[in-house]
């Protein structure tokens, strides 16, 4: 099935970026005017994070989001066949601060949040470090064609990918040696009775611990990243230091940090993260209490 599957898909991937953003503009029209693909959660998202906009203002970031999702799902498609010259042009950055890093000897974890186009964001890494082994976690994927088609994008550059449900086994190997992890920090944890607890823009949310947590153990520098859209398809990449020893935080410190981080870089793109998950899908239990790590009280 994968055969079938990867030639439709590199065929379509010829077609010019003019092109293929026509059909990015189709795919918007119907996902948001003809299904409302998960509109009322977007919505419902985006009036947590800004009570203090109006209904048309929040209309607008929701389009736009749409608009970069949809282009997201053409750009990915773009990458199988995409040169590193014309990669080179679209997504550019800054990763002076990691060879810095690496020269002094440190072990690296890079978290960030779910802005666009990951994708390439996860590319640019394994282009620009090449003086230590880069790796990142993933979420299997049911379909096995499109699992082997994603692998096939995103581990181009050197970077191993290595699933969630496989990193317990191979983690102890990976952590003897010298090492750097790109991490997607912002993920909804499965139980939220084991998570971090804190205000995320004017409600709770819960944080998964293990960034933190494998950072503290490891006594790796943490970087926090985020990506800028320049323009349509073009992205520049930041990074800013949290720590150069995650040993020496307080527990909840780098979850505190990465909080802030994410909200601030939110607030500046609105419509540049991903608003179609229920962030804000658990509620907050007198419970938790022992969990909560903000210096302020509950929303």
């Amino acid at each position: 099935m994968f055969y079938p599957v990867y030639v439709l898909l590199y065929l379509l991937s010829l077609l010019p970026f003019p092109v293929l953003y026509c059909i990015s503009d189709g795919i918007y029209f119907l996902l948001y005017y003809v299904f409302g693909y998960r509109r009322k959660i977007v919505i419902s998202n985006l009036t947590i994070a800004f009570p203090e906009k109006s209904e048309a203002e929040l209309t607008k970031i929701a389009k736009q989001f749409y608009h970069n999702l949809t282009d997201t799902f053409v750009e990915i498609i773009k990458l199988i066949s995409m040169n590193e010259q014309t990669f080179d042009k679209r997504c550019k950055g800054d990763f002076s601060m990691i060879e810095d890093l690496v020269a002094k000897g440190k072990n690296i974890q890079l978290h960030a949040g779910h802005q666009f186009n990951w994708e390439f964001g996860s590319l640019f890494m394994s282009k620009s470090i090449k003086t230590i082994p880069t790796y990142a976690v993933y979420m299997p994927i049911k379909n096995s064609a499109m699992e082997k088609l994603f692998l096939k994008i995103r581990e181009k550059y050197g970077t191993v990918f290595i699933k969630a449900t496989e990193f317990k086994q191979k983690r102890e190997a990976i952590f003897a040696k010298r090492f750097l992890f790109f991490l997607a920090a912002d993920q909804n944890p499965g139980d939220p009775s084991a998570a971090y607890w804190q205000n995320y823009f004017s409600k709770p949310a819960p944080f998964i611990t293990g960034p933190e947590t494998g950072g503290i153990k490891n006594n790796t520098a943490i970087v926090f990243v985020r990506s800028r859209i320049i323009k349509r398809g073009h992205y520049f990449l930041e990074c800013t230091l949290c720590t150069e020893n995650a040993a020496s935080t307080a527990p909840g410190e780098i979850t505190g940090a990465f909080r802030d981080f994410l909200e601030k870089i939110i607030r500046e793109e609105p419509h540049n993260y991903l608003w179609t998950h229920r962030r804000w899908k658990w509620d907050y239990r007198e419970t938790y209490n022992m969990n909560w790590i903000d210096k302020v009280t509950r929303a």
